[in-house]
């Protein structure tokens, strides 16, 4: 192959979910290929390649402040938005001085080609969009990694789109319809992950729940397709761990769960998106599910798994929230005694059905709710950690960790709680067993 960027300094930046740094990791693979040489988004470079976020206003508007620091660092650099953002508000970007080149998320594997068209042009003061409508009939762009600059766990993106259309949620817009990577092409890629050291995998991809479903009778959220990858991807020799990115509760049933028992490298951790724990709040969102299907699903995880650590996100503040409504959140959230919650505020996202909808919460309203919720959700977070207590656990060790002048060694369990030890003779990436013996602090045990 020819490279076109051979000696170009090219700098990354990754903003929102996991699926965006999985394929970051795939554009730098990209690049490399074509000879460029890949630096920190802090140093300078000839090129710099923002994937942005546009889940909520606070995502916009980081997205494009780092595309001005981009321009700022270096006015001569080439600066290419990628993304969510970039595919919502393209148009926008395309009259924005900061920005060069425009890339939709159905590009992304054509944006090392286009950015090596762009400065082979006699001037750079040229404005470029690679802006693809995605529409039902959009099909899965093939990405793929063959190295991840973590080097413990490696995120692997195995479906894209979504279909649910949450009228809070501009996602379908920007990503698409659902579309599911071959199975076979990801086992290939996971096998070469791991011949290469990596221990543990995450599936992710943006409505995780529906892999496959585009090529089952009747579009069922039933989980079959994923689970027969997860069962493919367990009988790996080299792969240790199997790890879930959020899954959709409907498909957290008697069958799945079964099925899911039988791969005994799948860590018991499972985010399940709930977004509000009232009915009523739910069906305004558009929500498939009931707080009480919510709960039996995972009553389903907790009468399968030992101490499974259940996690999940929630709204606060979404239009219509009495206060009735946001305590019978409170006390769903309670009830189910997550491991760990994200809290968000609600956002108000152009062009949602959402953004139409009349009681609208004043910001004011929705930092009390969301300061209420961040301290149950730390409440809920100590309580389990401490459940953890004087139990064997398994740890992938990672990084130095620094506490009170001593150096330990940090990493994950199965249950994605962080642990230590001592650092003296312990290399990253390894597999521990230890017992839980204390709380080192507030987010950390202590293994002996």
């Amino acid at each position: 192959m020819e490279q076109r960027l051979n000696g170009i300094r090219v700098a990354f930046l990754t903003l929102g979910c996991k699926v965006n740094s999985y394929e970051t990791e795939a554009m730098i693979g990209l690049f490399t290929e074509q000879g460029a040489e890949i630096r920190s988004f802090d140093e300078e470079a000839d090129v710099y390649v923002v994937n942005t976020c546009t889940v909520t206003g606070i995502a916009d508007r980081k997205s494009r402040q780092m595309l001005h620091r981009a321009k700022k660092k270096n006015p001569s650099a080439l600066v290419v938005a990628v993304g969510c953002y970039a595919q919502e508000a393209g148009e926008t970007l395309l009259e924005d001085k900061a920005v060069d080149l425009v890339v939709g998320n159905n590009q992304k594997s054509q944006v090392a080609i286009l950015v090596a068209e762009v400065l082979t042009k006699t001037t750079h003061d040229i404005t470029r969009a690679a802006l693809e409508a995605l529409s039902k009939d959009s099909v899965y762009e093939a990405l793929f990694v063959s190295d991840i600059s973590e080097k413990t766990r490696a995120y692997i993106k195995i479906q894209d789109g979504c279909n649910q259309f949450c009228s809070y949620c501009i996602i379908p817009y920007v990503r698409g319809r659902i579309r599911s990577r071959a199975a076979e092409d990801v086992i290939r890629e996971v096998e070469l992950l791991t011949e290469k050291g990596y221990q543990e995998i995450v599936l992710t991809g943006i409505h995780l729940s529906s892999y496959g479903n585009e090529l089952t009778p009747g579009n069922t959220l039933d989980g079959t397709k994923l689970a027969e990858l997860i069962l493919a991807l367990n009988a790996l020799p080299k792969l240790r761990r199997i790890r879930l990115g959020s899954l959709e509760p409907r498909i957290i049933t008697k069958e799945f769960v079964r099925r899911l028992k039988e791969a005994e490298k799948l860590c018991p951790h499972f985010h399940l998106s709930l977004q509000s724990g009232c009915d009523a709040t739910l069906r305004r969102m558009n929500r498939k599910y009931t707080t009480g299907e919510y709960k039996t699903a995972c009553d389903f995880l907790r009468a399968a798994f030992d101490a499974p650590a259940i996690t999940t996100d929630v709204i606060v503040g979404f239009p219509g929230e009495t206060e009735e409504e946001f305590e019978t959140t409170y006390r769903f959230l309670e009830d189910i005694a997550f491991a760990q919650m994200h809290i968000f505020r609600y956002s108000v996202r152009k062009g949602t059905r959402a953004e139409r909808m009349p009681e609208q919460i004043p910001e004011s309203v929705k930092a009390v709710r969301s300061d209420r919720l961040l301290a149950l959700e730390k409440q809920l977070r100590r309580k389990y950690l401490e459940s953890m207590l004087n139990k064997e656990e398994e740890v992938l060790t990672e990084d130095l960790l620094q506490v009170d002048g001593k150096t330990y060694r940090s990493g994950y369990g199965k249950r994605y709680v962080r642990y230590a030890m001592d650092a003296n003779g312990v290399e990253e990436n390894r597999i521990i067993t230890g017992i839980g013996e204390c709380m080192l602090n507030e987010d950390c045990i202590q293994l002996k």
